[in-house]
């Protein structure tokens, strides 16, 4: 038996060593470092949970957002889908790409989406991550991983091939996974620490936990976005961790395990903060350009026939591809008037179409989509 002061690394009946988590909180050290960058994410998140706020039409602005969040805690999982492929299907585009890649992250949005209606009713629990897990994990690769059901079997992290003996991290055996989650659960609605140390040490015990056969990244990081948005620091999901978590992939998995083997909750605390003030900081960006954007074609197409040309531009915050069916069908106009309303704004160089096709014909905004899909510049 080895101790940390984050778990207990046990050696099982079956000869491999298995992590047992300690109950949350941990001792913490209020470090004049920790204070300083938790006092500094605060303060931008407040910011932009103000600005989300104040936006003309922030239910539009979230609609990608959440978009966003998926690609890149799917791509941590290995799929390639681009923000401009979803948006693209969304809008009814056929685009190549891996019909699993794009449900996969479909059903993250879904599960997100979900999430988000269901809190409003149930707060953060295991239940509600049993039916999330549900969705995102029906009809996809790993489906065999018994959608919304807790592991009855032993998993691991580790290299591709790797024995249980081999494995990088074992997470505790089945028998006491409902020991840990209840107690994580608990933790959750008695918590008096503040909120972005209540998202870190949440999403950190998740992982150690490693409660489902498959899915548990993705479920982990979508509950930080629920977490905040439950708690009414954000409006909706409009800080997207998971974007930092990719950039840094390799340090975002260094700090989890210094956690586990070296109790370092300081450098998870610092790694975790750091994340939220830059994610914070590029959402802003992102939304605030976007809306100088709109703003500035709303003036160009005012007094524009069709009417609707208007209300084409507005829905460019929720998805730069639009097509003429789609059009009609959003904004209940006929499939006449959605053309003409497209010719428009392709004449003011707005719009330009996707490919050459004579049917069902799909245009983007690329100067949305450009600001949409820009990497993060967020250097570890």
């Amino acid at each position: 038996m080895e101790n940390s002061a984050a778990g207990i690394w046990r050696t099982t009946l079956e000869g491999y060593k298995a992590f047992y988590p300690h109950r949350l909180p941990p001792e913490i050290e209020w470090s004049p470092a920790l204070v300083t960058k938790l006092s500094a994410a605060d303060q931008i998140l407040g910011r932009l949970g103000g600005e989300a706020r104040r936006l003309p039409n922030p239910h539009l602005f979230i609609r990608p957002f959440i978009k966003r969040e998926a690609v890149y805690s799917s791509r941590i999982e290995g799929t390639q889908a681009t923000l401009g492929d979803l948006l693209a299907v969304e809008a009814g585009a056929n685009v190549k790409r891996s019909p699993d890649d794009l449900r996969e992250v479909g059903n993250y949005v879904t599960a997100l989406e979900h999430g988000l209606r269901r809190s409003a009713e149930l707060p953060l629990s295991l239940r509600l991550v049993r039916e999330m897990h549900e969705i995102l994990m029906t009809g996809v690769r790993g489906e065999h991983a018994t959608p919304g059901e807790l592991r009855k079997t032993q998993n691991w992290i580790g290299t591709p091939g790797c024995t249980l003996r081999e494995a990088s991290f074992v997470p505790p055996p089945p028998d006491i996974l409902n020991e840990c989650l209840r107690d994580w659960e608990n933790f959750i609605h008695t918590s008096e620490l503040p909120l972005l140390l209540i998202a870190a040490l949440m999403h950190y015990q998740f992982e150690a936990i490693h409660p489902f056969l498959d899915g548990n990244g993705r479920i982990g990081r979508l509950l930080i976005t629920l977490l905040l948005c439950e708690r009414n620091a954000l409006p909706g999901p409009f800080l997207y961790l998971s974007a930092f978590f990719e950039a840094s992939r390799s340090h975002y998995y260094e700090r989890l395990n210094a956690v586990s083997s070296q109790s370092d909750w300081s450098g998870w605390f610092d790694y975790f903060l750091n994340g939220v003030i830059r994610q914070c900081e590029d959402a802003l960006s992102r939304a605030e350009r976007i809306n100088i954007i709109l703003e500035r074609w709303k003036a160009d197409v005012r007094g524009s026939t069709p009417k609707a040309t208007y209300n084409v531009v507005e829905s460019l915050a929720a998805n730069p591809y639009i097509t003429p069916r789609g059009l009609e069908k959003e904004l209940g106009v006929s499939f006449n008037t959605a053309s003409k309303a497209i010719k428009v704004l392709e004449g003011k160089g707005i719009m330009t179409q996707v490919g050459h096709s004579k049917r069902d014909r799909v245009y983007r905004a690329e100067a949305v989509l450009k600001i949409l899909e820009e990497p993060a510049k967020l250097a570890p």
